[in-house]
């Protein structure tokens, strides 16, 4: 192979001197991060990649047990290396952990662990990353750091008393770690995939109780007999831009599907459906109707995340709700992102797919170095 071509050439290793420029550094070593470095290595790039996380998939890792993709193994790999489960099964957390470190060491990516990135300004026309490991300097930077950052908890948790335990779906394992049945009720709050999924496992131990702002659509994991993403593929739903008229209604109407479980599933499970949460006192909650629960002993936050790029000192680019871009690309010369939900498109933001945006950003990343040699 030519240096264009073999993915070990001009190869940094974790141990790259903080004082040697980088082509390229990317912030994170998730899906996103592995994918767009795959494509960089194929282009020759000098490039890194930093991610705060102890070991190549702790974000999965980390997850509740029973956790699961929705992709069968057949869409969900990453480029240039398929996913070893059976086509047709749902790979868990796990697996998909183990596939992340799998294909880090297949393609011998450099990635520098156990480094939290503090600051990024950009001068000169180079931009100085501070991390916890020490500064270093790129030319180019992707941020490939995910949606799921910040556990978004709303304020009136602080209403609880400090008796009820209260946990993010982030944190949340198992039923077994949470107090005993006899000691109260468990509130679930937020009914999307993973408030519904939660709160049908929590309910086979405990009394279950669910706010849910609206009943949000379900669609089955094989409609007709196929799995939802064979017909996403077959229609191109999930790659269509997010701008074209299908893809804008997709978002409308589909931006909150949940997928698999179904409400039958819910009112089968005996749990109690609220609407939304809006007080919390003691042990006791508030509704949107007006009534009240009490002698709540458990709240898991099925609320979601929200992105924090405080670190990110470029102005232009994160106005502190959402990133400035078009197709990852920023006003920025050199600044990118890679994985970001509806960043191009449906999978965007999905393990299986996000190589499609990969490919196309290594590829602009590598016309801005020829352009800046």
């Amino acid at each position: 192979m030519s240096a264009a071509t073999d993915p070990t050439a001009s190869r940094p290793t974790a141990e790259t001197p903080a004082n040697t420029p980088l082509d390229v550094l990317v912030i994170g070593a998730g899906q996103a991060g592995l994918a767009v470095g795959y494509h960089l290595a194929q282009r020759g790039l000098r490039f890194l990649l930093v991610d705060a996380a102890p070991e190549i998939g702790h974000s999965w890792a980390s997850r509740w047990d029973s956790l699961r993709l929705f992709t069968p193994a057949e869409y969900s790999s990453l480029p240039g290396m398929g996913f070893p489960s059976a086509r047709g099964t749902y790979p868990g957390k796990d697996e998909v952990a183990a596939y992340l470190k799998a294909y880090v060491d297949r393609f011998d990516l450099p990635v520098m662990l156990n480094t939290c990135v503090q600051h990024v300004v950009q001068r000169d026309g180079m931009f100085q990353v501070a991390t916890s490991q020490g500064t270093l300097s790129a030319r180019q930077v992707i941020v490939a750091t995910g949606p799921f950052q910040q556990p978004a908890i709303p304020g009136l948790a602080a209403g609880f008393a400090p008796a009820v335990t209260q946990l993010h779906t982030s944190t949340y394992r198992n039923p077994t770690d949470l107090p005993a049945a006899d000691a109260g009720r468990v509130l679930v709050v937020g009914a999307g995939n993973s408030g519904l999924q939660v709160a049908l496992e929590v309910a086979r131990t405990h009394a279950v109780h669910l706010a849910a702002g609206s009943r949000q659509t379900t669609v089955p994991q094989r409609p007709l007999g196929r799995d939802l993403f064979w017909w996403l593929t077959k229609t191109r739903l999930v790659s269509r831009p997010a701008s074209s008229p299908v893809a804008a209604w997709f978002r409308r109407r589909g931006g909150d599907l949940v997928i698999g479980t179904t409400w039958d599933d819910v009112d089968g499970a005996g749990i109690d459906v609220r609407p939304r949460l809006t007080a919390a006192a003691g042990h006791a909650a508030r509704f949107a109707d007006e009534s009240s629960l009490d002698d709540v002993s458990v709240v898991i936050w099925a609320t979601g995340f929200r992105p924090d790029y405080s670190w990110l000192d470029v102005p232009g680019v994160w106005d502190g709700r959402q990133i400035t871009h078009q197709r990852g690309a920023t006003s920025v010369p050199g600044l990118w992102f890679i994985g970001l939900p509806w960043q191009h498109s449906r999978g965007s933001a999905l393990l299986g797919f996000v190589g499609d945006d990969a490919s196309w950003l290594a590829g602009q990343v590598a016309v801005h170095a020829t352009a800046h040699l």
